[in-house]
């Protein structure tokens, strides 16, 4: 709404509040007349209240009052005082009754130095979805708005705007497969042809991606299972004392089974074993080698464990067995749990006591996972050389405690899901890759973890040209504009398919209900913005 990031009023209807005996405020349907209010009068409680309406618009000739005092109060030779203090942007929800079908009117001055000169009008029209193209308005059409308002001597070059979903919720089959995960593309680009025109490849391109952990689809998602087990361990209170669940075991046999039947099969030092639970990173994408023999206890635990009791009985047989000389097992170097520590001392018959009551077993079993899936997480990074060691410092270090080591792996687990997806469904090159890895790398350091973060990423249109050229934008825009600076006004159109406005239901004979792939029109709902340009004398 050409406000930029400053604060904006908005006005809307003032929905009447009443209060239960309980103290709690509860939204009164005000939409009933007054012969429906009589009818029901005896009518239940229930049936007249409700939780939330929403957003209300105001009447059109309310709107047009309030911009009116709006513009009153700014014009400094209306006021009796010299106090010429420009008011924030004003913004009026509107109810769509007059002919034009109005659902915003907005103002915001315009200033000279630091004296208000002026006042910049909008107003913002709607029209429902159509899949008729020839109702949308043409360029020339649009054009023609623009000097009907201003008198321009000339009109700018109409700039436009186009958004495609690359990657989120899918129709497979007739069956929706929600996501909370989306890649979409925003195009600008200038000299428009026509309405509802792919955008050229001289456009500028930006990915807006939103990953969310979890999606059955990504290849990290047996990741996303292992480290769930890793924040499940986290809550080592609460699972001691049983007010925290342990998930599900992915295996049949107990955990202490699984403990007596690896260390059967251990070998002496030095020796690598590799056994059928290996399981491959990223399903296979990108397969780490050998699982020392904490990491391989690690993956067999973490799949039957059941109660605190398990990994202490677990524990117990590794530690005996390495006191008493039984196994010499293999470990990497920099390995840093306590158990690696342990099986250290054992190379040199003095191994320390350890206590195994408590929330400790809990620990040992969690830095035995943080140890093995930052490991992971390096093998891909570096491997694909999108990082260095010296970049990912913050992530890795073990100088903080248990829990903010988790949250950290969880960023950095987010991280790599984000470039994986990137990489995996969209194909971005290297160099794409590398640039989103180390804005991820930066945000993380300093933000906490969001889901919900937009990442931004600059592409060459051609690089993605085959995901959006034989697709229908959920967004399509064009604008024409004349002056300049903050004389500047712009007259645009919006084509979108869902509503851009949230306070009116609208009636359409066409619901959106195309899906990419489909070979039906999409239908459009219709945004028109136009602007007024009100000089003070």
């Amino acid at each position: 709404m050409y406000c930029g990031n400053q604060p904006v009023f908005i006005c809307q209807k003032d929905v009447p509040q009443i209060s239960e005996p309980d103290g709690r405020q509860i939204t009164e349907n005000s939409n009933c007349s007054a012969d429906d209010a009589d009818a029901d009068a005896d009518a239940d409680d229930a049936s007249v209240l409700q939780t939330d309406l929403g957003p209300q618009p105001l009447t059109i000739s309310k709107a047009r009052k309030l911009l009116s005092w709006y513009t009153l109060a700014q014009n400094g030779n209306m006021s009796a005082g010299n106090n010429n203090t420009a008011l924030h942007p004003l913004w009026v929800r509107c109810d769509m009754s007059d002919p034009a079908r109005t659902t915003w009117f907005g103002a915001e001055t315009v200033c000279v130095g630091h004296k208000v000169s002026g006042v910049k009008l909008y107003s913002v029209t709607c029209k429902g979805s159509t899949v008729d193209k020839s109702a949308f308005i043409t360029l020339d059409e649009l054009k023609q708005e623009h000097k009907k308002r201003h008198h321009p001597s000339s009109v700018s070059v109409q700039c436009g705007s186009a958004r495609f979903n690359l990657f989120g919720s899918t129709v497979v089959e007739n069956t929706m497969i929600e996501s909370q995960s989306s890649v979409t593309v925003d195009f600008k680009w200038s000299h428009v042809e026509s309405i509802l025109e792919t955008p050229p490849l001289s456009s500028t391109a930006t990915l807006n991606i939103k990953v969310a952990s979890g999606d059955m689809r990504s290849p990290m998602f047996e990741m996303y299972r292992e480290l769930q087990f890793l924040q499940v361990c986290t809550l080592a209170d609460g699972l001691r004392t049983g007010e925290t669940e342990w998930m599900e075991p992915l295996e049949s046999i107990s955990a202490v089974n699984l403990t007596k039947a690896y260390l059967q099969g251990v070998c002496f030092l030095n020796t690598k074993p590799k056994t059928e639970t290996d399981t491959p990173i990223f399903n296979s994408l990108l397969e780490r080698g050998e699982l020392d023999f904490v990491e391989q206890l690690w993956v067999r635990m973490r799949k039957s464990v059941t109660s605190c009791q398990d990994i202490g009985d677990c524990l117990k047989l590794v530690i005996d067995a390495l006191r008493y000389g039984d196994i010499k097992p293999w470990i990497h170097r920099d390995s840093s749990s306590s158990l690696s520590k342990l099986i250290l001392q054992s190379y040199h018959q003095q191994i320390e006591h350890v206590s195994l009551t408590g929330v400790i077993p809990v620990h040992m079993l969690l830095e035995m996972g943080l140890d093995k899936m930052r490991k992971d997480y390096i093998n891909y990074l570096i491997g694909e050389e999108l990082t260095t060691l010296n970049h990912l410092c913050y992530y890795l270090s073990t100088e903080v405690d248990l829990q903010q080591q988790v949250i950290r792996l969880r960023k950095l687990h987010h991280l790599l899901e984000i470039i994986v997806t990137c990489g995996t469904f969209l194909g971005l090159p290297y160099d794409r890759q590398f640039l989103l890895t180390q804005s991820c790398l930066q945000h993380y350091k300093t933000h906490p973890y969001d889901e919900e973060h937009e990442f931004k990423l600059q592409m060459k249109p051609a690089l993605i040209s085959h995901f959006y050229q034989s697709e229908q934008p959920v967004l399509w825009g064009a604008e024409v504009s004349s002056g300049h600076g903050p004389r500047e006004v712009r007259t645009s159109l919006q084509l979108s398919d869902r509503p851009m406005v949230d306070h009116v239901i609208f009636e359409t004979d066409y619901p959106n209900e195309t899906v990419n792939g489909d070979s039906e029109d999409p239908a459009f709902f219709s945004t028109m913005v136009c602007c007024s340009l009100v000089n003070f004398a």
